[in-house]
């Protein structure tokens, strides 16, 4: 008996340290994270793609060989599957590098059922394919900036005898010089070509053998070294990626300032943690902000850029509201590198062109949009007004720097109206153009919550000027298919830089990037000519006063009206852990981590 009350009590001690052994292992639990895209991707492709979205999934599934230091502020590049910095020669025309042997592609069928290692040639394969006609790559323009010897000739022997690009033809300005080599060779100098380099979303490894077997699918099926792949995909609804089987051992290390106390703290807490930390992301499309917002404060999204809506909520005064602070909920806010626009199609035959009176009547639409008020009411705030195409954070921006780009001023709008021909010729209280004809004017948008409620202040700012407006909405991907087709008027966007250069901002206005980055077809002898010096020039004195003009010229023509940049408030959950908006390169999937058992202690 007392046998048996002994063996029932030890398996009962048994059974309880087993209890208390399991309550202090650490979940196995999957570690996943969830946000939402406020807009649909396109795809991802990276020689097909230009969106925003689209570029953050495949800069988490291709790599390139240059990356941003996660942690560095303002920017620090470092290499990525690279082997140190590249040899630079003959005045930043010759450009050498390395990359490391033993990085491995995702498995894919394309492969045969073999390991497939990453090797130079592949990425002589990649940027190839943004000169390939059959691409029709939007980010063609910005790759035939750099210059290298004999790639566009072979893009132009494709076009002017119709027949396929030649992918096995040798360019003197891109070899690769053995396995692991690569060599770029510049027409001109190029002294911030490492930028280009360390866009992994776009100019990222791929593989041959992956874009010959999907052909017109590869939108559908990115095969990339990078740490995380695609497992499925529900197009404008959901994408679902994993931890890469494959990835390189790669471990958590980053260069914050000295004075940056919480990214000394994550790389105290971090640094040598295996990358990524994250086993699965789930990025849902949610473009109305309340369900997005909603689905945050139900814990169903670990992540949310605070709609412009609840930011007085979330947020007043730029500081956490008390009760999200009780919750643990953490927060960051910043002057994104972005800007905010709407262009003028150059083409248009009522807005477009470079007659006094075609260019009176933009700069009159420009006067008459109230800037003031897009950030007091619909922006909740949250934003800072726009003086040109240069971007907070990106070279040759200056916060005092200003320009009639901000101005509204009816009177002088009106004006202008009146000088040029302008007029309420029939007396039903709307403008007609010069020659007596209808004016209508144009203007693209969305039609989500938000979109609806710029395009209330788009009719005020028109019924102020007295110009009838007629709104064209759909959906996003559909207005950029039309808008690279030249078939929109006016349409406003965002435009987030891409590196730390404010090249890439002027590429929206150089004319031979007409229908790709530069959606409105602005062209001018003088703008482009000061682009091209600025591209040879390094950072200084004599580049700036480039930038400076090239910045007057888009004031006088206005063939894009600058509105804001926006202040960004990001939250996160108290369990999701090493957040930091990247301000270039689009990458922080994999130097978070998602700590499940805080998630499960934190349940309200």
């Amino acid at each position: 008996m007392i046998n048996t009350l002994a063996r029932a009590g030890l398996a009962g001690l048994m059974v309880l340290q087993l209890g208390l052994a399991q309550a202090q292992t650490p979940s196995t639990e999957p570690k996943v994270l969830r946000y939402a895209f406020i807009s649909a991707e396109t795809g991802f492709d990276p020689a097909q793609i230009s969106d925003l979205y689209s570029r953050i999934v495949t800069g988490h599934i291709f790599d390139g060989l240059y990356k941003y230091d996660y942690l560095a502020r303002p920017f620090k590049v470092t290499p990525n599957v690279a082997v140190g910095m590249p040899e630079i020669a003959d005045d930043f025309k010759t450009w050498t590098i390395k990359i490391q042997a033993g990085v491995y592609f995702s498995d894919d069928p394309a492969f045969g059922g073999k390991k497939r290692e990453l090797v130079a040639e592949d990425f002589v394969y990649a940027l190839k394919r943004f000169f390939d006609p059959a691409t029709k790559s939007p980010a063609y323009s910005y790759f035939n900036d750099a210059g290298i010897l004999g790639l566009d000739e072979l893009r132009q022997d494709a076009i002017k005898n119709k027949k396929p690009f030649d992918y096995d033809k040798p360019v003197e300005g891109l070899r690769a010089l053995d396995r692991y080599t690569i060599q770029y060779r510049l027409k001109e100098p190029r002294p911030r070509f490492i930028f280009s380099l360390a866009g992994g979303d776009q100019y990222g490894a791929v593989a041959r053998e992956v874009i010959e077997r999907y052909g017109d699918k590869t939108m559908e099926h990115p095969v990339g070294t990078g740490p995380f792949v695609l497992k499925s995909w529900r197009r404008s609804s959901q994408m679902v990626l994993e931890r890469n089987p494959n990835f390189r051992e790669l471990y958590y290390d980053a260069q914050p300032n000295a004075d940056d106390a919480q990214g000394q703290a994550w790389l105290a807490r971090f640094k040598g943690r295996r990358l990524p930390m994250l086993d699965r992301v789930e990025v849902s499309i949610i473009e109305e902000s309340q369900p997005r917002w909603l689905s945050f404060l139900n814990r169903q999204l670990d992540w949310v850029n605070v709609p412009l809506e609840f930011a007085s909520v979330a947020a007043p005064n730029g500081r956490l509201a008390p009760n999200l602070a009780k919750q643990g909920i953490q927060m960051e806010r910043i002057v994104n590198p972005d800007r905010t626009l709407y262009y003028f199609n150059m083409e248009d035959p009522v807005v477009g062109g470079y007659t006094p009176e075609k260019v009176a009547l933009r700069r009159a639409i420009g006067l008459g949009t109230d800037t003031w008020r897009e950030i007091n009411t619909v922006r909740r705030g949250q934003a800072v007004p726009a003086q040109s195409v240069v971007a907070p954070g990106t070279w040759g921006y200056e916060p005092d720097y200003k320009t009639e780009n901000s101005d509204y001023d009816l009177p002088r709008a009106k004006a202008l109206l009146e000088m040029y021909g302008y007029k309420d010729v029939d007396g039903d209280g709307w403008r007609e153009l010069p020659d007596g004809k209808p004016l209508v004017i144009e203007y693209a948008s969305q039609p989500d919550a938000l979109s609806r409620s710029f395009d209330e202040l788009w009719k005020k700012n028109m019924d102020s000027l007295g110009l009838r407006l007629n709104i064209k909405a759909g959906q996003w991907p559909e207005q950029l298919k039309a808008a690279r087709a030249g078939q929109l008027m006016i349409w406003q966007l965002g435009y987030s830089a891409s590196t730390p250069d404010t090249q890439p901002g002027l590429e929206i206005l150089y004319g031979p990037t007409s229908g790709g980055q530069n959606l409105g077809r602005f062209k001018h002898a003088r703008f482009d000519a000061v682009y091209e010096q600025m591209q040879r020039l390094p950072d200084g004195p004599e580049r700036l006063a480039l930038l400076r003009e090239a910045q007057k010229i888009t004031v006088a023509y206005m063939p894009q009206k600058y509105l804001v940049h926006r202040v960004l408030t990001d939250l996160s959950q108290p369990w999701l852990q090493g957040y930091r908006r990247p301000l270039f390169g689009n990458q922080f999937w994999q130097y978070v981590d998602a700590e499940m058992d805080l998630k499960k202690k934190t349940a309200p």
